[in-house]
């Protein structure tokens, strides 16, 4: 039995039964729009591997610390479990965006929308207006706005009601049906959704671009034996040369995969010690 089988090997419980190996578990807590993409690069690296895969829909960021083999997940609360003391995770690749505002960078921005007809032509113009965001330990939907506002002298009330939609795509939607006025989507999450709903560019336009961001990294629990976790970077900065995967990273907007270290969210921890000595961490 090799050190990948290792790790995942279990008993089935019968007697006298070949051992198996258990599957080696993805969680992401990312945008539904991209979860096709996500189980695409479950199942590339449980091929590539020889390993059973599974993905599922992580719920609690406490999964990262018990559950998780492999996580999509946000730099927000990946760097709020490093400020707790040793991370149960550490970052592996994160993905570079197609389009020339990345610059062949692993970064994404956080573009503040509004109704097409709406009067608003600037983040200034939301003073007093509603705001929607996606969930509080997002970067993109919270965390940059916080840091914004912060940046701005402007913290507790500026906007005049603040509701918490749950995803990206749900503020999408409460913007175009005009329950609020504005809401900050995650770049890529808006341009797989305006890619796939033409209809949502007819409805809706940006009038403000927040950050850039250290895009969300793809992390790998630390108990991971060190040869699972080089095979499992290996094989995904190997997917954006590889023919077989290129359609399914086109498809996800996604360029390629490149390597990322926690120093490469040092700007997402710069933004919340900001917040925080500003005593601004409740949008509302």
């Amino acid at each position: 039995m090799n050190v990948l089988e290792q790790v995942l090997h279990r008993e089935d419980g019968r007697n006298g039964a070949k051992p198996r190996l258990r599957p080696l578990r993805f969680v992401t807590f990312l945008a539904p729009n991209l979860f096709a993409f996500y189980q695409f690069v479950t199942r590339y690296l449980g091929d590539r591997l020889g390993l059973p895969t599974e993905l599922r829909v992580g719920t609690s960021y406490e999964e990262l610390t018990a559950q998780a083999d492999v996580a999509f997940v946000c730099g927000l609360p990946y760097v709020e479990l490093t400020r707790q003391g040793r991370s149960p995770v550490e970052p592996l690749v994160a993905p570079v965006l197609q389009g020339e505002r990345y610059g062949g960078k692993p970064i994404y921005y956080s573009d503040v929308i509004v109704r097409r007809d709406s009067p608003f032509r600037s983040f200034a113009d939301l003073r007093g207006r509603s705001w929607a965001y996606n969930e509080p330990h997002s970067q993109s939907g919270y965390g940059i706005t916080r840091y914004h506002l912060a940046r701005l002298g402007e913290t507790n009330g500026y906007f005049g009601r603040v509701v918490e939609a749950g995803w990206h795509e749900q503020s999408l939607r409460m913007v175009c049906s005009g329950e609020v006025d504005a809401s900050a989507i995650d770049s890529h999450v808006l341009a797989v959704a305006l890619r796939d709903r033409p209809e949502l560019a007819r409805q809706v336009r940006v009038i403000e671009v927040l950050g850039p961001s250290s895009i969300q990294p793809v992390v790998a629990a630390r108990h991971l034996p060190e040869p699972l976790k080089a095979a499992l970077r290996g094989a995904l900065l190997e997917m954006g040369g590889d023919p077989a995967a290129r359609p399914h990273l086109a498809r996800a907007l996604v360029e390629r995969f490149t390597p990322v270290t926690d120093a490469t969210y040092d700007d997402i921890r710069t933004m919340l010690t900001v917040v925080e000595a500003a005593g601004f961490l409740n949008l509302r």
